[in-house]
């Protein structure tokens, strides 16, 4: 979302539009935030009392599948089937209210400078750890609720696979404060503070990932300082459940994932810098 106010998108894309794209992703943040976290306060107050409190989701227009695995967790304390229940909620939960929306598909999905992320590869979940490393994975076709949920577990499986790698990026995480600003990654090569000069033309700051010789940082901000906060409609209502073969995506990957993703990360940044070079006018 802070890339949409960072240095390569403004150059690529309207103002206009960077809006229309803030507005799809911060509406399903929000709706995915509004339906899993009543789901982890009744875990907890279940807790509490002992006693499983699953029957409570009925009043939180939370779906009848998560209300089942929750009460399957309580019995068997199976963290894979909770999670990878949880990414097929989540995404299932957007399907409809999000990238089926009417307005989402002409005003975003449909337009061209949404395509152009997905054919520069710029949508990538990235895990930072140890120094300067990253691990994570690039979703392409994000109109695919299949793809995004199979996304969701290759994700799961990095995580979660090698312990020792999780105990790094948790470590990295605990000492990281997270400000949306790629610089709490990348100091080296991102900057929250705009260090470039406005009027001037634009110059390639990458060379092999690394920044070339008196190049300035990029300019990523952090979320408080590129976007105001934002008042939501109440979620639309519905349970999204009514195929039970969603059930197969609960099993387990059989391929091994190692998730590296730096080096295609770079040449992201790369093509990007050469697209924001090859425009001829910075549109506002």
């Amino acid at each position: 979302m802070t890339d949409l106010k960072g240095e390569l998108l403004t150059r690529l894309i309207a103002k206009k539009d960077r809006h229309l794209f803030f507005q799809f992703l911060e509406r399903g943040n929000w709706l995915i935030f509004q339906d899993v976290y009543p789901q982890f306060l009744l875990y907890e107050e279940s807790l509490r009392l002992r006693k499983p409190m699953f029957h409570l989701f009925d009043h939180l227009n939370i779906s009848t599948f998560m209300k089942t695995i929750w009460n399957e967790y309580w019995s068997t304390h199976d963290t894979y089937i909770l999670t990878v229940a949880l990414v097929i909620n989540e995404q299932s939960y957007l399907e409809k209210r999000v990238v089926q929306n009417a307005k989402y598909q002409k005003e975003v999905l449909n337009k061209f400078e949404f395509l152009l992320q997905d054919w520069l590869s710029f949508n990538h979940i990235l895990f930072p750890y140890g120094n300067g490393k990253l691990a994570g994975q690039t979703l392409h076709q994000f109109e695919s609720l299949h793809e995004r949920i199979l996304l969701g577990k290759r994700l799961y499986h990095i995580l979660f696979n090698n312990k020792e790698i999780h105990q790094m990026i948790v470590n990295w995480a605990k000492t990281h404060p997270h400000t949306g600003s790629r610089k709490d990654f990348w100091p080296h090569i991102f900057n929250s503070v705009n260090e470039g000069k406005p009027g001037f033309p634009y110059q390639l700051h990458l060379k092999s990932c690394q920044l070339r010789a008196g190049a300035n940082r990029i300019y990523s901000p952090a979320l408080e300082n590129a976007w105001k906060n934002i008042n939501h409609k109440e979620a639309e209502t519905g349970d999204w459940f009514a195929d039970w073969r969603v059930v197969e995506y609960l099993r387990e990957i059989e391929e091994n994932i190692d998730g590296e993703i730096k080096d295609e990360y770079c040449k992201t940044l790369e093509r990007l810098e050469l697209a924001a070079l090859a425009k001829k006018a910075i549109i506002f």
